[in-house]
Parts: structure tokens; sequence; C-alpha cells
């Protein structure tokens, strides 16, 4: 059994896509990031960068004590090396698709996040114009990428459908709250509607869809408790036994 310590982001989506498209029984715990879950002690010892989602599996390959493991990229590659489908384990397939996997991690999530995030900030703190311009523009950068990736490819990492192409798909799904159009990336387009298309993620895309709330609708004061506890962090003091 894999336990998923989880809450309805394009993070904790990619998981549950590819534990969707590889069958596997999994447990969803969630993690209210909202509610401040994720600096609870006991999540703390799972991960010290207090952000979900972390696995557990319980029945790790070649048996022993449970595996935990933090960082969705980290997950997805214990989950399909384990299974032994979506990531191939010779040299030159391994490095194409992990390159694309680092890639995901260290560009496309980042910058499409702070994006959305000073989209949605508007003029709450003050000017943001020159953070919306700059996080829209690197946005259309990173689809562009994307893009001319796709040009001669079916999938990110040549014809196979892997865990680069899951990962790289939940961060997509909101391209207009991004400032994009879809209509400007014809190769981007066509791998994006195919991927959506697929049953699997499907699934794995509407996992905890009944965890999450409309924040816009909460009152002014409990918008305000949020936003303070999700982006106004500081270093976490540490725990002398």
């Amino acid at each position: 059994m894999i336990d998923l310590y989880y809450w309805p982001t394009p993070n904790g989506k990619k998981v549950t896509v590819l534990l969707e498209e590889l069958g596997l029984e999994y447990r969803i715990i969630p993690v209210n990031i909202s509610r401040g879950d994720q600096f609870k002690d006991d999540f703390l010892k799972m991960n010290p960068n207090h952000r979900m989602p972390v696995m557990v599996d319980h029945a790790p390959k070649g048996g022993g004590a449970p595996v935990s493991v933090f960082e969705s990229g980290a997950i997805m590659m214990y989950l399909a090396e384990k299974a032994g489908r979506f990531w191939p384990q010779d040299v030159r397939g391994k490095y194409e698709v992990t390159q694309w996997v680092i890639w995901q991690m260290a560009n496309q999530g980042p910058k499409l996040g702070e994006c959305g995030h000073f989209r949605r900030l508007g003029d709450r703190e003050g000017d943001q114009s020159y953070a919306i311009r700059r996080f829209t523009d690197e946005a259309n950068r990173l689809y562009g990428v994307l893009n001319n990736r796709l040009y001669d490819r079916r999938w990110l990492a040549g014809d196979d459908y892997t865990i680069a192409d899951m990962i790289s798909y939940p961060w997509t799904v909101n391209w207009k709250l991004q400032g994009q159009d879809i209509e400007e990336f014809t190769y981007f387009k066509r791998w994006f509607e195919e991927i959506s298309a697929r049953p699997a993620v499907q699934k794995g895309m509407a996992a905890g869809a009944d965890l999450s709330t409309d924040v816009t609708k909460l009152p002014p004061e409990e918008q305000a408790r949020i936003r303070k506890l999700l982006y106004n962090q500081r270093a976490i003091p540490v725990r002398v036994a």
C-alpha cells in the first residue's frame, strides 16, 4: 500500500496521475495546507521542507521497513523504478527522461507558480506590474520550450510516454490564468490534448477534488490568514529535545 500525503495542487496531482497510470493501490492522507497541516511535527519528520506531497511505501521493493520520499520528482522516480514502467533504466533513456523531470522541478513548476501568485495578487501589496510582466513572460518562454521540444516528437523524451510528460502536465492546465494563449503553441497543444484525454490522467487530476475550498469565497479575514500562512513563511526554529 502507498500512503500519499496530499492536497489537490499541481504538485500533488503529478503523483496521483502516475499512481493511476501504474494502477497501484494508494491511500490519500489529506494535508490541508490552508490549515497548516504541513507544519505539524509528524509531517516535518517526513519532510523537513514542510511541503506536500510525501509518499510512504509500506511494501518497498526488496522488503524491509517502509520507505518515505518527499519532493514530487523524487516520488515519481521511485514509483516508476519500482513498477518498471514510464522511466527507462538504460543510461541514454534514463537521462533523456531525467533531464525533463529536473527541468520541470527547477523551471516550469517554480516559474509558473510565481506567475500565478503575482497575477492573483494584483495590487493588494502595491504595484506588482513588473512581477506580473516578468513571470508572465517567463511562463511564455517555458511554454515555448515545450512547444519547440514537441515539434518533432510525440512525447517529451521521444516516442514513449513517460514521467517527464506526467510531471509537466498538471502545471499547464491553468494556462489561461497564467496569461497564455494555447493557440500560440501548436505542438504543445497537440501534446496537451492527447494527455488530457487519457483516462488515468483524468482520474489522477480529479483525486481529492472534494478536499479543496474556493478561497475567493471565504471571508476577507480568512483569505488574509491563508495568504500569511502560505506566502509569508520564515525559518522554523530548531526543535531542541
